[in-house]
């Protein structure tokens, strides 16, 4: 496909570069010169301020949602015999821990708008043996947590919030991270907000207070209760925990950034509004969609290509794009169609359609509210030159 005629761009337009100003560095150099670099002060401080922004429960910072969502498992008592139910269309982390813990991932199919779970795929797939449902937060838009919270109720058993994508997401009003649920989020260098690697576990007191137990090696006092000036050397090991703890590094660049979350996402959603006009009445592409009890964090922004209108596939139209100097992803490949789970457990792609179909079609476009209104512009350009060139 010709380049000749499009004048591309000399720098490269980054995938989702994160936004990092002075009050972020000063905190962590601040941190640096002081006397204390692992969980301590900065951390107890950044968890509760973050429950305080999203009206949490409780919260405790981890050092990853991967860790956090395999902490709200064992937390649970999640174990072998039992099996989880989640989305196919997610990253690894959210079946892997399943298997972590000795579980089984039951893996189901997605809502044709959202992309989220399917709330009746989620009632057809349980059994006797279903401990939880883990709904993914795809994108940021928050899952139909009613429906999901109506089924989990009527069978007695848990829902755990894969929100590595919510930070700042609603639901009918209500922030994500402020029920009862176990939740976790991510502050992984992509996402809404970033403390390098990290995230954090919301929900009802008690079961914070477990997660928190189980992330510091499952012992009665951390590192900051025993060194402090009042602190003891005696510790008990109640359960054998993990390592799976945040920084005072980490939380300080966390907290910084939770103070410029708000005007983050407000830059965040004036760039998909303007991605949404750049496509707006392009039969080649469907743009997300946003239901209107929702409130989208916006984490990212997929495209859906029409492939019937055109005469390349989704893989040839990444390649074209990416030629034209911007940076794309496609978010996800189907847990289902990995090796690993397909093997294991027999599935096969077309098992589970709805994912499986969109994600043949889907590109990530880049989405930071580091980026400039110039650089979507060129992105909406850059896709539409594509488009143009391989219409049927």
């Amino acid at each position: 496909m010709s380049l000749a005629e499009f004048p591309v761009r000399s720098q490269f337009v980054p995938f989702a570069p994160p936004l990092i100003g002075e009050e972020e560095i000063a905190e962590v150099v601040e941190t640096l010169r002081g006397d204390w670099l692992t969980t301590g002060p900065r951390t107890r401080q950044f968890q509760a301020e973050f429950a305080d922004t999203f009206a949490a429960p409780a919260a405790t910072a981890v050092s990853s949602c991967t860790a956090g969502l395999h902490l709200a498992l064992a937390a649970l008592g999640v174990g072998p015999g039992d099996e989880v139910v989640t989305t196919t269309l997610t990253f690894c982390s959210t079946a892997n821990v399943v298997e972590h813990v000795g579980a089984r991932p039951v893996l189901v199919d997605v809502e044709p708008d959202t992309l989220n779970i399917d709330p009746a795929a989620v009632e057809r797939a349980l059994s006797p043996r279903t401990k939880a449902i883990v709904p993914v937060h795809y994108c940021g838009h928050a899952v139909d947590l009613d429906a999901i919270q109506a089924i989990a109720d009527q069978h007695g058993v848990a829902v755990i919030e894969d929100a590595a994508h919510a930070v700042h997401a609603k639901y009918k009003g209500r922030w994500i991270g402020s029920s009862p649920n176990l939740a976790a989020f991510s502050f992984y260098p992509t996402k809404n907000m970033t403390t390098g690697e990290g995230g954090m576990v919301t929900g009802a007191p008690d079961l914070v207070e477990r997660v928190a137990l189980l992330s510091s090696h499952g012992m009665s006092r951390d590192a900051w209760k025993r060194f402090d000036r009042a602190g003891s050397w005696r510790y008990d090991v109640v359960a054998p925990g993990f390592k799976y703890n945040m920084t005072d590094i980490q939380a300080a660049l966390g907290l910084r950034q939770l103070d410029r979350l708000g005007a983050m996402q407000a830059r965040r959603r004036q760039l998909v509004a303007r991605y949404d006009a750049g496509f707006k009445g392009n039969d080649q592409v469907q743009t997300p969609t946003e239901r209107p009890e929702v409130e989208s964090s916006w984490h990212m922004y997929v495209l859906r290509i029409n492939l019937e209108t055109l005469t390349i596939d989704r893989d040839r139209f990444f390649d074209e794009v990416k030629a034209r100097n911007v940076g794309l992803s496609v978010h996800y490949i189907p847990v289902h169609t990995h090796p690993y789970y397909a093997d294991k457990y027999g599935y096969r792609p077309g098992d589970i359609p709805v994912a499986n179909e969109n994600f043949e079609r889907m590109v990530t476009l880049p989405l930071s509210p580091k980026h400039t209104d110039d650089e979507i512009d060129y992105v909406v350009e850059a896709v539409t030159d594509v488009l143009r060139q391989s219409r049927r």
